[in-house]
C-alpha cells in the first residue's frame, strides 16, 4: 500500500469537505447538472482522444497507484550477488530451480540456462522493459488529458449557467440554481484535474520511473552473470544505480 497517495488523497478531499461544512452545508456544493458535464462529460471527451483499448486500461492503472509491489534495488542487488556467486561456482546450469523473487530476474536468468547469446538475451529483455514502462506512460497519457479536459469542462458548464441565469433575470427563482451550475462546475472540473487526474498521472510516471530503474538493474546483472564477471565488481556496478547517499551507506 502506497500511504502517500491514500494519505494525500483522503487529506486533500478532507480539507475541503471540512471548508465546506464551515461554509454552511455539503448538501449546498452539490449539483447534479454539474457533476454530469464535468465527471460524464470529461469521460466522454477523453474516452474520444485515445483508443478504446488504452482508455479502459488506464482505469486498471489506478490501482497502481494504491498498490504497487517492486523489489528494493538493495533486495535486487543481494539476489544478483548470490546468483552471481552460484554461477561463478557451478556454472550457468546451477541456478536452474533457485528461488528468485524478481519476476524479470527470473526471466533473464532462465534464459541464460537454456543457453541464449547475449544478443538475444539483450534484445528480448531490452523489449519487455520497455513495453512495460510504455504500459505505465500510456496510462499516465490518459490521466494526464482527463487532468487537461476537467477544467475546460467545467468552464464550458460555466458558460451554461451563465447563459441559463441571464436569459431569465425576470425569473428570481431561476438565478439561484442556474448560478450554482456555473460556479459549481469550475469547483468539479478544477478538483477533478488537482485532486484526482493530474497526481494520479505524475503518480505513474513515478512508477514508470521505478519499475525502469529495477528492471535496467537486473539486464545489467543478466549480462554480467553471462559474461562470468566476479560477482563483487558485478556488485560494485550495481550499486551505482543507487543515490549516492544510500550507495555510500550500502558500502559501508
Amino acid at each position: 500500500m502506497d500511504l502517500a497517495t491514500l494519505i494525500g488523497m483522503l487529506g486533500a478531499f478532507g480539507i475541503i469537505v471540512f471548508a465546506m461544512v464551515l461554509g454552511g452545508s455539503v448538501g449546498m456544493f452539490v449539483d447534479v447538472p454539474s457533476v454530469l458535464i464535468v465527471l460524464v462529460g470529461s469521460t466522454l471527451v477523453c474516452l474520444m482522444k485515445f483508443p478504446l483499448g488504452q482508455f479502459l486500461g488506464a482505469g486498471k492503472t489506478v490501482g497502481k497507484a494504491f498498490m504497487f509491489k517492486l523489489d528494493s534495488p538493495e533486495e535486487l542487488i543481494a539476489s544478483v550477488i548470490e546468483l552471481a556467486d552460484a554461477a561463478r561456482k557451478g556454472g550457468l546450469l546451477s541456478l536452474e530451480g533457485k528461488e528468485i523473487p524478481n519476476d524479470f530476474l527470473k526471466k533473464g536468468i532462465g534464459m541464460l540456462i537454456d543457453g541464449h547469446d547475449a544478443d538475444v538475451v539483450r534484445s528480448v529483455l531490452t523489449k519487455d522493459k520497455n513495453l512495460a514502462v510504455e504500459r505505465h506512460k500510456n496510462g499516465a497519457g490518459v490521466w494526464g488529458s482527463l487532468g487537461d479536459i476537467g477544467p475546460a469542462m467545467g468552464m464550458i458548464g460555466t458558460l451554461i449557467g451563465l447563459v441559463a441565469m441571464l436569459s431569465n433575470m425576470d425569473d428570481p427563482k431561476s438565478i439561484g440554481p442556474a448560478m450554482a451550475v456555473a460556479l459549481l462546475t469550475t469547483l468539479y472540473g478544477a478538483m477533478l484535474a488537482n485532486m484526482v487526474a493530474i497526481p494520479f498521472a505524475d503518480k505513474l510516471k513515478v512508477r514508470a520511473a521505478e519499475e525502469e530503474l529495477i528492471k535496467s538493474m537486473a539486464l545489467d546483472a543478466v549480462l554480467a552473470i553471462q559474461a562470468g564477471q566476479n560477482p563483487r565488481v558485478i556488485e560494485g556496478m550495481l550499486r551505482t544505480y543507487l543515490p549516492e547517499g544510500k550507495r555510500e551507506t550500502a558500502e559501508e
